[in-house]
């Protein structure tokens, strides 16, 4: 589909797409067996951190397994793929990350799945900022010095990604277009790769979603340059967001939440939904996401239309600036 395509679209979907109802699905049992849950990102990253600690809690609500099933590559757009193809009976949901609903959208034009066509919100599950780490041999201890030692040696470091078209491709990118440095892009299946290979050194620095690097951070493996969200996050407390360094246009923070493919009726939708809000307000759910630095949400899915589509346009924004580069 053309971006033109989904521009045309978008504004019918965004005003009913939880409303679709599939003819003939029974839905009044539902869960009556497992269900499974496409991550579209390697196990180890934030998408796939994020989903563990709320499903496993919804599935206690539902009375049924939750089974996460991850299948990374393409930036999240190969597991996205697979999630818009499936039967519409709420046994095979995803993961919606800014990365395969706006920024895949936003740069590819071959994209095999319609973001806004071919699934409906089911809630937001966390709010999370984003983050810049280097590998502690990296030779810059805060912001301004990393940026003057990647101006001083341009196309010297190169940079991770959880995949071509991703959230922290995105990210970086951006960072470059705004900063005017050259950092050369090493993209992989998900953050969790990412990380193992910045720790290593093998790449000296990751643009990554907080969670998949903070044990890293915390453990001094990986030394965090600087934030992207609304507020400082306190196990890293002295490190500063990216619009007290003067770029806001830097500092926009990611989501996780959860998808049903297009047709689901809407009892199953406001089913996984409230089980989801339950699951959010439970203390230790809570507690977990915190500690990854994540917010909950647990929104309606009109709200969550909204978020999705808000990200659709400024990645498409961002892309569409001059000068900028997004191969």
């Amino acid at each position: 589909m053309t971006r033109s395509g989904l521009k045309k679209i978008a504004p019918v979907f965004f005003l009913g797409m939880a409303a679709a109802l599939a003819p003939g699905l029974s839905s009044a049992a539902y869960p009556e067996q497992s269900i499974r849950v496409i991550v579209p990102f390697a196990p180890g990253g934030s998408t796939d951190i994020v989903t563990r600690i709320v499903t496993q809690r919804m599935a206690q609500e539902l009375g049924q397994t939750m089974v996460v099933e991850n299948k990374g590559g393409a930036g999240g757009a190969i597991g996205a793929a697979e999630a818009a193809r499936a039967k519409p009976d709420g046994y095979t949901l995803s993961v919606a990350t800014v990365s395969t609903m706006a920024v895949n959208p936003a740069c590819r034009k071959d994209l095999p799945y319609d973001p806004v066509a071919d699934f409906m919100p089911v809630t937001n599950f966390a709010n999370l900022p984003n983050v810049i780490v280097v590998n502690p041999s990296f030779p810059a201890n805060d912001f301004a010095g990393f940026v003057a030692e990647l101006k001083k040696n341009p196309d010297k470091y190169s940079y991770g990604s959880s995949g071509t078209c991703s959230i922290n491709h995105l990210f970086g990118e951006a960072f470059k277009h705004a900063t005017g440095t050259e950092v050369i892009h090493v993209p992989y299946k998900g953050s969790g790769p990412a990380v193992v290979d910045t720790v290593a050194g093998q790449v000296q620095v990751l643009f990554d979603n907080l969670p998949s690097s903070m044990n890293q951070i915390l453990a001094g493996k990986l030394r965090a340059i600087a934030l992207a969200g609304p507020d400082r996050v306190e196990a890293i407390k002295d490190i500063p967001t990216l619009a007290e360094l003067k770029y806001p246009q830097l500092n926009s923070p990611a989501w996780y939440g959860l998808l049903a493919p297009k047709g689901t009726p809407p009892e199953i939708i406001n089913k996984l939904r409230d089980a989801a809000v339950v699951a959010l307000k439970d203390p230790k759910v809570i507690e977990a996401l915190n500690k990854q630095g994540a917010t909950p949400s647990g929104n309606t899915p009109q709200e969550f239309a909204a978020e999705i589509k808000e990200q659709y346009d400024r990645a498409k924004q961002v892309v569409a600036q001059p000068g900028f580069k997004f191969e």
